[in-house]
């Protein structure tokens, strides 16, 4: 890609940004804090919108490439950008996101491979688009940490194994930025919002789908190991306390960071993206054409989490119902 069309895309993506802006003050898409907010101040919401967005953008120019997978990521941002306006049916809600992942099934031609990997494709894709949601809650974290994941699927896709196409990395890197510098601040002009949340998390597991189908590697899941073990064991420790996992709450260890011990929230987003960098280099150095030494990266830096959180929140409270 040129660097003339790079400059187009960053101009169109800053024009769209603002843009919404715009519309968002008008029509009063604003997030107010609440009991489970990190933040405090009213913001505008939904500036993920630019994520789709820049798919979007890059489909029109290029013939709809991937033409499942940008009806899938439409559809899916959609619903979520209503979920952001409006109290939607979560029937309809959750049946636009089946639909959304069936489409990305499509367009990884997954429906000829056995059930249980289609099982397994489908656990795996539902629950980062979850965990995306969950993980979206303070500045910079959404943003910064998709970013490097981006930037690190780019590196591989020219200097490891080519999967994927490195103009629409390089397009929703753009689209990244953006965002970034409207959010990655103490004082954020917008939010992602489950528009952004949502559609970056269909993105990144698109990208990530493909490269495992195409190098047949499953090591490459530890790309979002760090959002993956913050949600997975904040869910477990919920469970144990006998909460209900699906009301809302601020029980994340980055919510902990923040709230509780008030680290800043640059701080905390930094914390954990630079976490997922040194696993990402390690994973490239070590770990990815070891099966071996990628389940010891794994189980290395689940203890590391684990012994971190119960030494700075206790064992009683991540671990005892209706401790405070």
């Amino acid at each position: 890609m040129s660097y003339t069309s790079l400059i187009s895309y960053f101009i169109l993506f800053i024009v769209l940004e603002l843009v919404y802006f715009k519309i968002a003050d008008r029509f009063n898409i604003i997030d107010k804090p609440n009991h489970r907010s990190s933040h405090t101040r009213v913001t505008i919401r939904g500036g993920g919108v630019i994520f789709p967005l820049s798919v979007l953008a890059y489909a029109i120019l290029h013939g709809f490439e991937n033409v499942y997978f940008v009806i899938g990521l439409m559809a899916i941002s959609t619903i979520s950008f209503l979920d952001d306006i409006l109290t939607l049916n979560n029937k309809i809600r959750l049946g636009i996101h089946l639909t959304s992942v069936l489409l990305l099934f499509f367009q990884w031609d997954l429906f000829s491979i056995s059930w249980y990997w289609i099982l397994a494709a489908l656990i795996f894709v539902i629950a980062t688009i979850n965990a995306y949601n969950f993980m979206d809650g303070i500045n910079g974290i959404t943003g910064g940490y998709s970013l490097l994941t981006i930037i690190t699927l780019y590196y591989i896709n020219e200097k490891v194994t080519r999967f994927t196409s490195s103009e629409l990395l390089l397009v929703v890197g753009l689209a990244l930025l953006v965002f970034n510098f409207f959010n990655f601040r103490t004082k954020a002009k917008c939010f992602a919002g489950d528009v952004g949340s949502v559609s970056i998390a269909f993105i990144i597991v698109f990208f990530i789908g493909e490269l495992i189908l195409t190098t047949q590697n499953l090591s490459y899941i530890l790309l979002l190991l760090v959002y993956g073990t913050d949600t997975a064991f904040t869910v477990l420790f919920r469970k144990i306390r006998r909460e209900n996992i699906f009301e809302a709450h601020r029980s994340h260890f980055y919510q902990y960071l923040s709230n509780q011990l008030g680290y800043a929230h640059i701080l905390v987003s930094c914390i954990y993206i630079s976490a997922q960098l040194l696993i990402n280099i390690l994973l490239l150095r070590i770990a990815v054409t070891d099966i071996l030494s990628a389940c010891c990266l794994l189980a290395l830096c689940i203890a590391f989490y684990l012994f971190i959180r119960f030494k700075l929140e206790g064992f009683k409270k991540l671990l005892t119902p209706n401790a405070s």
